[in-house]
């Protein structure tokens, strides 16, 4: 019995807490709204008692590719960001803020970035992103720009730590379009779309690269000694169906001599060269 008195009394008690701080709001609120009723009114008596030199800090311009986000009083003002064009502020408690609207790009500083294959590479990129919505780039992240700088390098590492060496240095185009959707996915929160990334170099270690050249150089040099190979292999199997051929045929050899001494006699004339057969050192070689 004790123990359901108590928890009674908790749940009083806490209740009387909720009670409290909503009254308490509530009467912030209708604080707030009372302040604000009068500092609009004194604030449009003004506009009306200076006109026209008020007009000069009421109305404000906006470009096609910008949009303003109004605060009245620190409060989001309604309706959404204003633009393009002309729009109306109260100067005394209105403030606001413009936002452009168009592409924007920046370069993100190499990186040192760790391989899956433990190769350390440097590598940059560069990012292509615009403000989708002005009122959520503000209201939402201190400072968009800088916040998707540093965001992008730090995806940029993360995604290539976990490719490796041949994976970089061949498959850039995936690669961005990786980190291009792990970017806007991030910032989308923010107002940001991240339209396009693209990685720009992969600097390689200056040992690596000599690494890397000589054994391009000896892969290079394999395959040159294995197609001269592959050449006198085929080039051997030429002579010897031509061999086959000429020994089938004894009057082949002959007429190979008539067409070398024609070839000669239109070289070089003075040049005479007289065929002898092979029999008769055959039968030289018998005697």
């Amino acid at each position: 019995m004790s123990v359901d008195v108590e928890v009674a009394r908790t749940r009083k008690t806490e209740q009387k807490f909720v009670f409290s701080d909503h009254e308490d709001g509530a009467n912030n609120t209708e604080n707030n709204g009372l302040c604000a009723y009068f500092l609009t009114a004194i604030s449009v008596v003004l506009i009306v008692v200076t006109l026209p030199f008020s007009l000069m800090f009421c109305i404000k311009v906006v470009q096609e590719y910008e949009r303003a986000v109004i605060f009245r009083l620190g409060r989001l003002l309604k309706g959404g960001a204003r633009g393009p064009g002309i729009f109306f502020i109260i100067p005394c408690i209105d403030s606001y803020c413009k936002i452009d609207l168009r592409t924007v790009s920046f370069d993100v500083p190499p990186q040192e970035i760790l391989s899956k294959d433990s190769v350390t590479v440097a590598v940059d990129a560069v990012v292509y992103y615009r403000i989708s919505n002005a009122t959520v780039a503000v209201t939402n992240v201190e400072d968009y720009g800088r916040s998707t700088r540093l965001l992008a390098a730090t995806t940029l590492r993360n995604v290539l730590g976990t490719k490796n060496l041949s994976e970089l240095l061949s498959e850039r185009e995936s690669i961005s379009h990786m980190i291009q959707s792990s970017l806007d996915e991030a910032t989308d929160p923010w107002g940001v779309k991240v339209e396009r990334v693209e990685v720009k170099d992969v600097r390689l270690p200056v040992q690596l690269q000599r690494a890397m050249a000589a054994e391009a150089e000896a892969a290079r040099e394999a395959r040159a000694k294995v197609i001269a190979a592959e050449g006198e292999q085929k080039a051997s199997r030429a002579l010897k169906e031509a061999a086959d051929v000429i020994t089938d045929s004894p009057a082949a050899l002959q007429l190979r001599y008539l067409q070398t001494l024609s070839s000669i006699a239109a070289e070089k004339n003075s040049t005479i060269v007289f065929p002898i057969p092979m029999e008769l050192f055959k039968g030289h070689i018998t005697m």
